[in-house]
């Protein structure tokens, strides 16, 4: 039960983020957007080093599972952005909704872990509400996420990203496994935000200046990306990796909370039947699987 609340409050932290960010943060490009929080969180990474003792002995599995790991996040990341530059919104993100269908496979030959049949059919029931609560059909029939999968380069590109995603999760869960939560996650994070900001500064993607610009709600979304980092570590720790991610996804639900109360986005309905699916999926999963 434990793991079912911490995947939650992950769900909610990653929400609210998102919501922190869209709000204050559209005046930067999406790598800045993106990039800043990192940056802003490594004070509370790079301190919690000094308060977290190193495991007594780490394994070569640590090391390769750490170092692929980086790669492993930050790629689809930079396809994400790619994707939904040159495809329409309604077309690319309901392909996200994959990770956990992957992640049957990817779990069972990384970690051993294989969800029951009650597992199985709450995962597909959450990325049923997410495809769900990601369509618009003012603008795309039902099937034109599916037909865009062979049309539209973006939707290919973002179920890349999706297949992707699925290892990234349950490689850090091995890592983890070959550590500890604290350290794995506070080094990783530490190490992932230099990595990007070098790299992305390099390339102009971003202009490290501006991340001063607004330094109370960087530190805001700073500390949310934080709380999301402990939240995710110690969940994915308690139970099977590709449960952990299902309800994480639920975040989407709290994304749709958020874009009706301080964005006026419209919808609703679709969005709402979406998330009750989903929430129908996650209840299978805590009650039957879980």
């Amino acid at each position: 039960m434990t793991w079912f609340f911490l995947s939650l409050l992950t769900a909610l932290a990653v929400a609210s983020q998102d919501a922190w960010v869209k709000k204050w943060f559209s005046c930067f490009n999406p790598f800045e957007m993106f990039v800043f929080p990192l940056l802003y969180s490594l004070p509370l990474t790079t301190a919690a080093l000094f308060f977290i003792p190193a495991p007594p002995s780490l394994d070569a599995v640590f090391f390769w599972s750490f170092f692929v790991s980086l790669p492993l996040n930050a790629v689809p990341f930079i396809l994400y952005m790619k994707a939904i530059r040159i495809s329409p919104l309604s077309l690319t993100l309901p392909y996200l909704a994959f990770t956990p269908v992957f992640m049957i496979a990817t779990g069972f030959v990384f970690l051993d872990e294989m969800p029951d049949k009650w597992g199985v059919s709450g995962i597909f029931a959450v990325c049923a509400g997410s495809y769900v609560l990601h369509l618009d059909t003012r603008r795309h029939s039902v099937f034109a996420p599916f037909r865009a999968m062979f049309g539209e380069k973006g939707s290919g590109i973002m179920l890349l990203v999706a297949f992707i995603f699925s290892f990234s999760s349950v490689i850090g869960k091995v890592a983890i496994m070959h550590s500890s939560v604290l350290f794995f996650q506070m080094w990783f994070f530490a190490v992932l935000s230099v990595l990007l900001a070098i790299i992305f500064s390099l390339t102009g993607s971003i202009r490290l200046k501006r991340a001063l610009d607004f330094p109370v709600r960087s530190a805001v979304a700073g500390l949310l990306l934080f709380a999301q980092i402990l939240f995710h570590g110690f969940a994915i720790s308690m139970t099977k990796a590709v449960y952990m991610i299902s309800i994480k996804r639920l975040s989407v639900v709290f994304g749709v909370i958020y874009g009706g109360l301080f964005f006026n986005e419209e919808n609703i309905p679709m969005r709402l039947a979406g998330s009750l699916i989903m929430f129908s999926g996650a209840a299978l999963i805590l009650l039957k699987a879980g």
